[in-house]
C-alpha cells in the first residue's frame, strides 16, 4: 500500500505541476453519514482536456482520526487515476465515500458530465518478495494496548515490531470519547470526590456481577492513576481535576479527560514515540497477521503476516503479544457467543472500527489457548441512529442529561449500569430516546462535546435539535409538549435536593446536577448499539495467556478488548482506556523481560 500511496502521490504531483490551460475549479459537498449534511467540502480542478488535475478537502467534519488518511489519500487517487471512482480506505469507508460523493457533486452542479469520470479503473498491484525479519517483541495490533505494549517493551530494551492489518493506529481507542477512570489514592481530590482505589475496585467488581478476576481487577485499578502519568511523561496533555466527570455508565466522577478530542491524544503521543525511536521501533501497516508461531517446546517465537501487496512476512521474535481488540464488528461471531441478548444481528449496529472482526481469537484457538465469558457482550445506548456511532452524542456527562422516549417521558436510571439502561431503552418504542440538556455545558454553542464536535455543528448537520422553548424543542423532536415540561419539572426538583417531597427518583437516580432549565435546550437522538465483547483469552496479572489446560503458552502476551475476565458482565464506563493502558504496560513489559 505504500508502494502504491507512493506512486500516487508522485503522479499526482507531476499532474499538478504539469501546465494545463483553462482550468475550472468547482465546489461541493457531501454527507458523509457519521459528520452530518455538509461534513465534507472538496474543491475539483479540471484542466482543458476534462482530466482531474487536483483535489483538495477544504474541510471534514467527521470525527477526528477517521478523516485525516481518506483526505490526503483519496484526492491523489482521484488525480492519478483520472477517476472520481476510486477504492476507499478500510476503516474510513463513508469518508472516502462522502469525498468521491463531494467531488460527483461539485462537478455535476457545474454542468460538468461525469459519465467518464466514474469509470473504475483497475490498479495493478506487483506484489513484494517474500521477507523474513527478525525482533525481541512482535505486536499484533497498533489500537490502544498494543502501541502502549509496544512502547513499554521498547522503554525495557526491546526491538519491537507491530503489525496493523488497517491503513492507519488507533483501533477503537481513537472512536472512544477519551475518558480514563483512575484514581490517585488518598489524594486530597480523592478523598474530596468521596473516592478511593478500593471504591474503583469494588464498583467495578460489583459492576461486571462478580464476574471479573478479582485480582485483575485490583490490578487495573490500583496502576489507573500510574498509567495517566506515563502518558504525560511521553508527552500526552490532559485536563485538569476540575474536568473530572461521570461517563455514562461509570457509576462515579473519577473520568479523566485528556486534551484533545476523543483518543486522538493517545496515538499522537504514541506514534511520536515510534517516530522517535526508528532504530528500536517498527510500525507496518496494512499487514495482517495470520497465525503465530511456536517452536517445538510450544512457546510462541513469532507471527506469519500478509503485507500489503499480498507478499507472506514472517517475524521471528523472542515473545509475542496479541492485542488485536474484539469481534463487535464480525456478527457472526457475536450471534455464536452472545449469551445476554439474543439479537446481536446485522440489525444492530456497533461503535466499533471496521477491523473490530475478532482476528485474534481465530489465531489464538489454533494455539488451544483458553477463552472465558465470551458470551459477555456490552451493548450501549448511546449509538447514532445512522452509524452506530458514539460521535454526535450532545452529552458531556451524566449528571447533566436525561433520557426520554418518544412520548418525551424519562424511562429509567441515566446514571447506572450500561446493560440497565440498553435493556430500559429496549423496551421503548423503537428502542429510540432522546439524550435532553439545557446550555449550561453549551453557553454559545461552539463549545466542544467528547468527539470535537460543537452543539452548532450537530445541530446544522441534523444530528441534534435547538430551540428556545421546551414546547419548541417538544415539535422538534415529535414527542409530547406536556409531557416534555412536566418530565423536565419534575426531574428539576430532584437536582435541587437529590429528592422530590423527600422521596427518592422513581427509577433509582442518585446522580444529578443541576437542573435543566437554561435556554436554548438540546436534544439529540441515540439507539442501542454493540460497544464492547469482554470475553476473550485467559490471561493472569502478567498478560500471560493460558491453555485450555491452565497452562501458561509461553512467551505469549495478550492485553485489552481480545482478554477476558476483567469487566464481567458489564464494563464500567471509562475503564475501557484504563485497561488499554494499564495492561498494555504489563504485557510489554513481561515480553521484553521474559527468557
Amino acid at each position: 500500500m505504500k508502494k502504491i500511496l507512493s506512486l500516487v502521490l508522485a503522479l499526482a504531483m507531476l499532474l499538478c505541476a504539469t501546465p494545463v490551460m483553462a482550468e475550472t475549479s468547482y465546489t461541493g459537498t457531501a454527507d458523509s453519514q457519521i459528520g452530518g449534511v455538509g461534513a465534507v467540502t472538496v474543491t475539483v480542478t479540471l484542466a482543458d482536456d476534462g482530466s482531474i488535475a487536483a483535489v483538495t478537502v477544504d474541510e471534514c467534519k467527521d470525527t477526528p482520526g477517521i478523516c485525516e488518511l481518506p483526505c490526503a489519500e483519496i484526492p491523489a487517487a482521484m488525480v492519478a487515476l483520472n477517476s472520481i471512482n476510486v477504492d476507499t480506505v478500510s476503516g474510513a469507508t463513508l469518508t472516502s465515500m462522502a469525498i468521491m460523493n463531494a467531488v460527483k457533486t461539485a462537478l455535476e452542479n457545474g454542468g460538468v458530465d461525469t459519465t467518464a469520470l466514474m469509470e473504475k479503473k483497475e490498479v495493478v498491484v506487483e506484489k513484494a518478495d517474500d521477507e523474513t525479519l527478525e525482533c525481541d517483541v512482535v505486536v499484533i495490533g497498533a489500537g490502544g494496548a498494543g502501541l502502549a505494549a509496544a512502547i513499554t517493551a521498547e522503554q525495557n530494551g526491546a526491538n519491537v515490531i507491530v503489525v496493523e492489518k488497517m491503513p492507519k493506529v488507533g483501533g477503537n481507542t481513537i472512536l472512544a470519547g477519551g475518558a480514563v477512570n483512575a484514581v490517585e489514592d488518598r489524594s486530597e481530590f480523592a478523598i474530596k470526590q468521596n473516592d478511593s482505589v478500593y471504591w474503583h475496585y469494588t464498583q467495578t467488581l460489583s459492576g461486571g456481577d462478580y464476574q471479573g478476576d478479582p485480582e485483575l481487577v485490583m490490578t487495573l485499578v490500583e496502576n489507573a492513576y500510574d498509567g495517566i502519568q506515563w502518558t504525560k511523561e511521553l508527552g500526552m496533555e490532559w485536563l485538569g481535576e476540575e474536568a473530572v466527570f461521570t461517563v455514562s455508565g461509570g457509576l462515579w466522577p473519577r473520568a479523566w479527560k485528556p486534551v484533545m478530542v476523543a483518543g486522538t491524544g493517545f496515538f499522537d503521543t504514541y506514534t511520536k514515540y515510534i517516530d522517535a525511536h526508528p532504530e528500536t521501533m517498527s510500525l507496518m501497516l496494512n499487514t495482517k497477521a495470520e497465525e503465530i508461531l511456536v517452536d517445538e517446546n510450544g512457546a510462541a517465537c513469532g507471527i506469519v503476516a500478509t503485507g500489503e501487496t499480498g507478499n507472506t512476512i514472517t517475524i521471528n521474535a523472542k515473545s509475542v503479544v496479541v492485542a488485536t481488540g474484539g469481534f463487535a464488528k464480525n456478527v457472526k461471531l457475536r450471534m455464536a457467543y452472545d449469551a445476554i441478548w439474543g439479537m446481536l444481528d446485522e440489525k444492530v449496529l456497533s461503535t466499533n472500527h471496521e477491523g473490530a472482526t475478532g482476528d485474534g481469537v481465530k489465531m489464538l484457538q489454533a494455539l488451544h489457548a483458553d477463552f472465558i465469558q465470551m458470551g459477555n457482550i456490552q451493548l450501549l445506548p448511546l449509538g447514532d441512529p445512522k452509524t452506530g456511532s458514539l460521535s454526535g452524542n450532545i452529552e458531556h456527562g451524566v449528571d447533566s442529561r436525561i433520557f426520554v422516549n418518544k412520548s418525551g417521558l424519562r424511562y429509567g436510571d441515566e446514571g447506572g449500569r450500561r446493560d440497565d439502561m440498553t435493556r430500559d431503552l429496549f423496551a421503548q418504542e423503537d428502542a429510540y430516546m432522546w439524550i435532553v440538556m439545557d446550555s449550561d455545558t453549551y453557553p454559545t454553542g461552539d463549545e466542544l462535546n467528547n468527539f470535537g464536535e460543537t452543539a452548532n455543528q450537530l445541530v446544522e448537520a441534523g444530528r441534534a435539535v435547538k430551540a428556545d422553548s421546551l414546547e419548541e424543542l417538544a415539535t422538534l423532536m415529535n414527542v409530547d409538549a406536556e409531557n416534555l415540561k412536566a418530565t423536565i419539572a419534575e426531574y428539576n426538583e430532584y437536582c435541587i435536593g437529590g429528592s422530590k417531597e423527600g422521596q427518592a427518583d422513581q427509577f433509582g437516580r442518585t446522580l444529578f446536577g443541576a437542573p435543566i432549565d437554561n435556554a436554548p435546550f438540546y436534544a439529540g437522538a441515540r439507539v442501542p448499539t454493540v460497544h464492547h465483547t469482554m470475553g476473550g483469552v485467559r490471561i493472569d496479572t502478567l498478560c500471560r495467556v493460558y491453555n485450555e489446560n491452565g497452562e501458561i503458552i509461553e512467551n505469549l502476551y495478550a492485553a485489552g478488548e481480545v482478554t477476558g475476565g476483567i469487566h464481567g458482565t458489564n464494563r464500567l464506563g471509562g475503564n475501557a482506556l484504563t485497561d488499554t493502558v494499564v495492561f498494555g504496560r504489563i504485557a510489554g513489559e513481561s515480553a521484553a523481560l521474559c527468557k
